[in-house]
């Protein structure tokens, strides 16, 4: 990983040329992570040598490191949904050398994007119809691409606010077939518990009174002594 986010040395036939950074005013912008950005230029080595530079000749790489990953997927993709309503530009998510990304395509001007962990890649120029395949696949190595497939069909990648706060409760979806106490709102007064009834084959039997003296209604008297006879 670059120490200062971009590549400050020649990339293949580009010859590496000025850096700038930090940059604080940031293209994809994240609520709660905050971002600085780093931008390099790159000339042809033919440029180079006719000491002129046309707009072909020279493309920008500007990679935005933020503080965490929160969000950098959804907000990219974000952006580039709103430029695809722009008139005059024109996106598509496409895989340039392995690396998937979005490309924008404007009036004088193409740029390649995606998000990777906690960064932003943008590479392309002004005055430019297309971007060097060579140097997304150089970012690309350095940058691995988190771009889902189907960004700009789908749904939203799912963002901060998607996700529940730690130490916030999370609702559980109710299931008829495996209900579950709510603990918040128990209140014993209100529940009925239902009495079970007994059938008489479980009651115990009647003791017989043959057998058991303690049932014998008629006990037994003891005779009084014998008195002597005077």
């Amino acid at each position: 990983m670059p120490a200062r986010g971009v590549v400050e040395a020649d990339v293949g036939s580009w010859k590496f040329r000025r850096f700038q950074g930090p940059l604080l005013d940031v293209e994809v912008w994240i609520d709660g992570n905050k971002g600085e950005a780093f931008s390099a230029s790159y000339i042809t080595n033919e440029a180079e040598k006719r000491g002129r530079i046309e707009d072909k000749d020279l493309v920008n790489v500007t990679v935005t490191r933020y503080e965490k990953p929160d969000g950098v997927v959804r907000e990219t993709v974000k952006l580039v949904r709103r430029l695809a309503q722009e008139k005059g530009y024109q996106v598509d998510e496409t895989k340039i050398e392995g690396v998937r990304a979005l490309t924008i395509t404007g009036p004088g001007e193409a740029w390649v994007m995606w998000p990777s962990t906690k960064y932003v890649v943008k590479v392309g120029g002004q005055g430019r119809t297309s971007v060097p395949s060579s140097m997304v696949e150089s970012y690309g190595d350095r940058f691995p691409s988190k771009l889902p497939g189907g960004s700009l069909e789908g749904p939203l990648p799912p963002g901060p606010e998607d996700r529940p706060a730690k130490g916030d409760a999370v609702e559980d979806t109710y299931d008829p077939d495996n209900p579950k106490a709510n603990l918040d709102h128990y209140d014993s007064t209100k529940v009925k518990i239902p009495e079970k009834k007994i059938e008489p084959t479980e009651l115990d039997p009647a003791p017989d009174p043959k057998t058991d003296p303690k049932t014998d209604p008629k006990p037994k008297s003891k005779k009084p002594p014998n008195k002597p006879i005077k």
